[in-house]
């Protein structure tokens, strides 16, 4: 029986599949189901008219489908891949994260560990979550990028 459900913000950094691996512990502990989420967005060059010379059957979504399920199977042993649902969405990461978040009891995003002036960049997935998602968020942190 689940209880609940714990959406994951998964890109395939070492953050995020640290993040999803802590959502699966806080679900064992719960009985919450987990939700890991990619997404992705077409490529500005794309436009309206698509890539000149492209193929016409170009597929983003595959592409981040795979990210997904590699990011899944390096943070999971494999008895426990199989009850992660896995969704794929179009869009704008923060916002799909957001989105799916919408009724959970939990959101679980990794942040990439940079220092107090780079966290205030607008556009940071985490902190646009954090900021506004309608449930409890956790944050896990990355290592911490040295500069020299």
């Amino acid at each position: 029986m689940e209880y609940g459900r714990i959406v994951v913000g998964v890109d395939g950094s070492e953050p995020s599949i640290k993040a999803l691996r802590w959502a699966v512990r806080q679900a064992a502990l719960t009985g919450a189901a987990v939700e890991a989420v990619i997404a992705w967005e077409l490529p500005a060059a794309y436009g309206w008219a698509g890539l000149p010379g492209a193929p016409q059957d170009l597929d983003f979504e595959q592409p981040a489908a795979q990210a997904l399920a590699e990011a899944v199977n390096a943070a999971l042993p494999p008895d426990l891949v199989p009850g992660i649902t896995q969704v794929v969405i179009m869009g704008n990461a923060a916002q799909a994260i957001l989105d799916r978040g919408d009724g959970a009891d939990l959101v679980v995003v990794g942040a990439r560990g940079y220092g107090t002036f780079r966290s205030t960049l607008l556009g940071s997935v985490s902190h646009t979550v954090v900021s506004h998602a309608s449930c409890p968020v956790v944050v896990i942190r990355g290592e911490a990028e040295q500069s020299h």
